[in-house]
């Protein structure tokens, strides 16, 4: 890392030793799973390699608005794919295929994010690129799969949330059907599932010298996220429903309350936390009522319950209930993005990075939650749309390759 890119500020310098130095990863990959699982490898040390192709002007996300840094760059772009180099191939021609065979040789993983369907024909299983490389370790993320009538099917975060039931359960009751607010959160957990199965399989090939594929999808990401609420469903024929306040589906009180001037969410997931919030809040009478005396019955009385303690959080500001609850019990303001951010407890974690760009002179971003010895990685932009083409292919022996 030169010097320029050394983070300013949140994150701590490059630890000596980063767990994947030394692995090398070649990513067939556009927009947003294998981007953001990635990335976390290139963060943790790892040499991963875009794939772009120049006929479509690299990924697609490159060119994602609105704060575009120039023609082939963005913040959009940069939010998944920091610390990564870049190179143009068409793996689709004679010479690219070529180049990208020669590359393959050399390293321990393939991964790509294209229709299920896409692979096989472009020749990016193990059963293609063993015969280069034994050990090598191929990585697929679809939407829907390789191996079922959808595996063509093209598919995006918000489908998965839609057809998985994830939209019934999320928002208030009687509204419309509404995603998770966060940006491309399916996205971002396949891309940390499939990071899981690419370990193991890496873990594995060092040992024994044969790679293997490792597939996994939105869909059936999404779908395992239900969690509980399927295993109810599927056994005991229970059908979660939104909860008001955003409330838990089986605990009380676990769910927003209004403040003097905004929100609260309190959760009393034991006993314990429940009777620590009574004497704190004055309501220590609502220890005496046997609606109230368990978690079950207080959910089976939420409504009631909720109307008590509405009326409570009311009389006073959001400060004033954290000063007296927070490290007591389970309890945190709802803020928006700009007053999340700017938290100071953000910036005393190391949570926010500042990194250069060519374009920029500072580009500030969220730091990797991850730390080792202490110390979490440091951030660089990713390279300009086929910057390291030439450095790459420059890197690993010619010699023949399979058609």
């Amino acid at each position: 890392m030169t010097a320029e890119n050394e983070p300013k500020s949140g994150a701590a310098s490059r630890p000596a030793h980063l767990p994947l130095q030394g692995v090398r990863v070649l990513a067939v990959e556009q927009f947003g799973a294998s981007p953001y699982g990635t990335m976390f490898l290139a963060h943790m040390g790892a040499d991963v390699i875009k794939i772009e192709n120049p006929s479509t002007e690299g990924d697609p996300s490159r060119r994602t608005g609105p704060y575009l840094l120039d023609t082939h760059d963005g913040l959009y772009f940069q939010s998944w794919n920091t610390n990564k180099r870049s190179i143009v191939l068409d793996i689709k021609s004679k010479g690219g295929r070529s180049d990208f065979e020669r590359l393959v040789a050399q390293a321990d993983v393939v991964i790509n994010n294209l229709r299920g369907d896409q692979p096989e024909k472009l020749k990016l299983d193990h059963a293609a690129l063993s015969p280069l490389n034994p050990a090598i370790v191929c990585v697929h993320i679809s939407a829907y799969g390789r191996d079922n009538t959808r595996a063509g099917w093209p598919g995006y975060d918000y489908l998965m949330q839609a057809e998985s039931g994830l939209m019934h359960l999320t928002g208030e009751p009687d509204t419309p059907p509404a995603r998770i607010g966060a940006p491309s959160i399916v996205d971002h957990m396949t891309g940390m599932t499939s990071m899981v199965g690419l370990l193991a399989a890496l873990l594995r090939a060092r040992e024994t010298g044969e790679g293997c594929d490792v597939d996994t999808c939105l869909f059936d990401v999404t779908l395992h996220q239900l969690g509980y609420t399927a295993t109810w469903l599927l056994n005991e024929g229970h059908m979660s429903e939104r909860q008001e306040r955003s409330g838990h589906y089986s605990l009380a009180p676990v769910q927003t309350f209004p403040t003097a001037d905004g929100w609260i969410f309190i959760m009393c997931m034991t006993q314990k936390f429940w009777e620590a919030l009574l004497p704190i809040i004055g309501r220590n009478d609502l220890a005496a009522m046997p609606e109230f005396e368990t978690p079950a019955t207080r959910y089976d009385h939420r409504g009631k319950l909720t109307e008590i303690l509405d009326e409570t959080f009311r009389r006073h500001p959001t400060d004033y209930w954290l000063s007296r609850l927070q490290g007591v019990l389970p309890v945190a303001p709802v803020r928006n993005l700009a007053e999340a951010l700017r938290d100071d407890f953000v910036a005393e974690c190391g949570m926010l990075s500042v990194m250069s760009h060519p374009k920029q002179a500072e580009l500030h971003m969220l730091s990797n939650p991850l730390k080792f010895n202490g110390r979490r990685p440091a951030i660089r932009s990713c390279s300009p749309l086929g910057a390291d083409t030439e450095a790459v292919l420059s890197s690993v022996p010619t010699g023949e390759t399979t058609e």
